[in-house]
């Protein structure tokens, strides 16, 4: 029996080849505009969180009334305050797929800002080092929840022609956070009162109550309310906003009558027990493993030691001026997301496999050509070499922002059907942080312990990523959801696929021709009596 499935096949593309002949511009359709712009601050907002999060923590290492509130706290002790924020989304992990099918993309997404919002005020009243663990556990246990059910709700709702664009901002949107974030710890890292840190720690429930507060006006996923016997529902919701192209009625029709279907299918093949999916049979087990990699590959690529400990990289080669670091924090915080921006809408154009590559390829050089200059500035007493590790930190952004920044939510949305896809999103987030609770707990004692030469472990590991994405990864490009939901499976559950739409669109058509024969006669009738 195989492991792991073999090549990939699509399904029927007539509703990619409708897409495709649709050249009315999304901001020129009333309704699909007004949901595009409502997914800022409910989902993609999400991210917010994230990146204010990661910003904050590495920008407060160099603000001295928190160093001082909390004693100067050692490498481990710092680590074990970054990593106590993934231990808390570790914990969180087996509960998303099933809180998240009981109340949906939208409900779920309520729950844990609002638990965001506890923990960060939590965070901000800290009166001794243990109340700030447990502020850090209480927000790592929220974000799993609101960025499982944000990243899929934006795939969900999108328009086909918009889906791996919307998808892609969404990891985009880490950097405005982060920005936010280091721009307050600079303004306030001056300040004797322990303001200095908890007003940017208090700020960081802002992006949660932008949820809260606009998740009124954004619709339910149509696939979850499909899946909860609220189809009529469901086909409103793809009406008004996918249906204001040239074929628009003709597109709804198809893409109701595949989700449908798809999700019929899909639940046929489900295991009874929630988890069990994982290792149901060598298609799923190839998604997950994928999914499970992805994870470690967004973390273990090098990026966690910019995210974290910048002023330890900066230290080692003699940068340890407080206001100075935080001038290259902010500066290379606002760097990604000037790339991030453009490369979240164009990369989405191009092949999968051919951006992961480059992504990957990419950062090994720039990690190796980074190795080697900081090992100068050691062995030399060399300042002179601060300026190349200066110069590659931010060259390293744009090649990271290809592939795991960019592409890294749009390809888990394509890669699990309906029915398991927040499954497959919380296995990624599972070694996310799995591999964040690593990054944040071992590389401040590693890089204390043995300095540049911990760089040398992220060149080999990019290398296996190399490969990994080489050998493993499957081609997504230019499908919907549904042509992609069993691109792994047998020809004969494809075909079975595809018959069912083909009933359920018969059967949607007829439904149109009665109602429409319906409206008619009623019309005449009417003319009749009047006259």
């Amino acid at each position: 029996m195989a492991i792991i499935s073999g090549k990939e096949e699509f399904g029927d593309p007539r509703l990619t080849r409708i897409a495709q002949a649709d050249k009315v511009p999304w901001y020129k359709k009333p309704n699909l505009r007004f949901l595009y712009l409502i997914l800022i601050p409910t989902c993609l907002g999400v991210e917010w969180t994230s990146g204010f999060d990661s910003s904050m923590m590495n920008s407060l290492q160099a603000v001295q009334s928190w160093i001082d509130y909390f004693d100067n706290p050692s490498s481990s002790r710092l680590g074990l305050l970054n990593a106590m924020y993934s231990l808390g989304a570790l914990m969180s992990v087996p509960f998303i797929p099933t809180v998240s099918q009981y109340l949906g993309r939208r409900r779920t997404i309520v729950a844990a800002s609002l638990v965001m919002c506890m923990g960060a005020g939590i965070q901000a009243g800290s009166r001794n080092t243990d109340m700030f663990l447990a502020s850090r556990w209480v927000l790592g246990f929220g974000i799993p929840f609101a960025i499982v059910n944000a990243s899929s709700l934006i795939g969900e709702l999108s328009y086909a022609n918009e889906r791996p664009i919307m998808t892609s901002l969404f990891n985009a949107s880490w950097f405005v956070g982060a920005i936010v974030a280091a721009g307050t710890t600079y303004g306030t890292f001056q300040m004797k009162s322990t303001w200095a840190w908890r007003l940017p720690s208090l700020l960081q429930l802002v992006p949660s109550l932008f949820q809260l507060t606009f998740m009124h006006w954004c619709p339910e996923s149509p696939r979850w309310l499909i899946s909860r016997d609220r189809s009529d529902e469901a086909f409103a919701i793809l009406q008004k906003y996918h249906s204001e192209g040239p074929d628009g009625d003709e597109f709804v029709r198809l893409e109701f009558a595949q989700i449908q279907s798809t999700l019929a299918l899909e639940k046929e093949l489900a295991s009874k027990f929630v988890w069990a999916d994982v290792f149901r049979d060598p298609p799923m087990r190839r998604r997950f493993l994928i999914a499970s990699v992805m994870g470690f590959f967004t973390q273990w690529s090098g990026n966690g030691l910019l995210s974290f400990y910048m002023k330890k990289i900066l230290n080692l080669v003699g940068i340890t001026d407080g206001r100075t670091v935080q001038q290259i924090i902010l500066s290379n915080t606002c760097w990604g997301l000037i790339n991030a921006v453009p490369i979240a809408l164009i990369a989405p154009r191009f092949r999968r496999r051919v951006m992961f590559l480059t992504c990957t390829i990419g950062t090994a050089a720039v990690y190796t050509v980074w190795t080697v200059a900081s090992a100068r500035a050691a062995i030399e007493n060399s300042k002179v070499a601060a300026i190349p590790v200066l110069v590659f930190i931010y060259i390293y952004s744009p090649f990271y922002n290809i592939g795991w920044n960019a592409l890294a939510y749009t390809y888990l949305v394509e890669l699990f059907p309906y029915q398991q896809r927040a499954k497959g999103i919380a296995v990624e987030q599972l070694t996310v942080r799995f591999a964040v609770f690593f990054n944040t707990y071992i590389n401040p004692i590693a890089l204390d312990s043995i300095g540049w030469k911990y760089y040398i472990f992220y060149c080999v590991w990019i290398l296996i990523e190399i490969a990994t994405v080489y050998f493993l990864f499957p081609e997504t490009y230019n499908r919907t959801l549904e042509e992609l939901s069993f691109m792994f499976e047998s020809d004969e559950i494809r075909k079975k696929q595809e018959q069912s739409v083909a009933k359920a669109l018969d059967l949607e058509l007829e439904n149109v021709a009665s109602n429409t024969g319906a409206g008619t006669g009623a019309d005449t009738k009417t003319v009749d009596k009047t006259a």
